[in-house]
């Protein structure tokens, strides 16, 4: 467990980072992580979700570590373990793809065929001082392969819901395979989605990871579900969802 200096936080701070707990025991502690937020390091100069566990640090100085990340603008669902055991087991069970993940989305219109499997090979790139991900021939050098799944729950004029799983976990990777097959995540600027869903405006990435299954250190298979967002839920509303 990490003995980094820890960071100072507000009264506001650590009451926000507790009233985002979805569950807790000894070994483990689950988020609803919102929007905006970055999981770890991101560039911009606030707190970051792995500042925030310093919230829950204990008399020894040690307090919980991140398993994996989400990026800043998808809300949902992110693992953290508590105790030095705990995260050997969960980063073992991450890198043997154990740890099973669902995402809902809002898109413009349902995708066609209205579920499949995404079978597409990305490849890192950087602009400037950001990072993106395209769509590449799997032999092309550094290309990543890369599968999604996705099935479409529910769809009107106005746009659709969509349910995503990823399969391998590159950066981005959602986002780009909807674009991939002219379906781009609504409010996604960095890979064309639109700004607007149902006459509204869409007011972030409307991506949320919305359950995760794994492997608890305990025994068993734990599943930890993230309610959606006020922002997602007024969304999908407006176009009839």
């Amino acid at each position: 467990m990490s003995t980094r200096p820890p960071v100072i936080l507000s009264e506001a701070d650590i009451a926000a980072v507790r009233s985002w707990v979805i569950h807790e025991d000894a070994s483990v502690i689950a988020f609803n992580k919102p929007s905006g937020l970055s999981s770890q390091g991101g560039r911009i100069q606030a707190h970051t979700l792995d500042d925030l566990l310093w919230a829950f640090a204990r008399s020894n100085g040690k307090r919980p570590d991140l398993i994996h990340r989400l990026d800043r603008d998808t809300s949902g669902v992110i693992l953290a373990a508590k105790t030095k055991p705990a995260a050997g087991f969960l980063g073992k069970a991450l890198q043997a793809k154990k740890l099973s993940k669902t995402y809902l989305a809002l898109v413009a219109a349902a995708p066609d065929p209205r579920e499949g499997l995404i079978d597409a090979a990305l490849l890192r790139q950087e602009i400037g001082r950001e990072s993106y991900m395209r769509v590449v021939a799997p032999y092309t050098p550094g290309a990543q392969l890369s599968q999604s799944r996705y099935r479409t729950l529910a769809a009107t004029e106005e746009g659709a819901l969509v349910e995503l799983s990823p399969l391998t976990g590159r950066m981005h990777q959602l986002r780009v395979h909807m674009a991939h097959i002219g379906r781009p995540l609504a409010g996604d600027q960095r890979y064309g989605g639109a700004l607007t869903l149902a006459g509204r405006a869409a007011p972030r990435l409307m991506l949320h990871a919305a359950t995760l299954t794994f492997p608890h250190p305990d025994g068993g298979r734990v599943t930890v579900e993230a309610p959606l967002p006020a922002d997602f839920v007024a969304l999908k509303a407006a176009a009839g969802l």
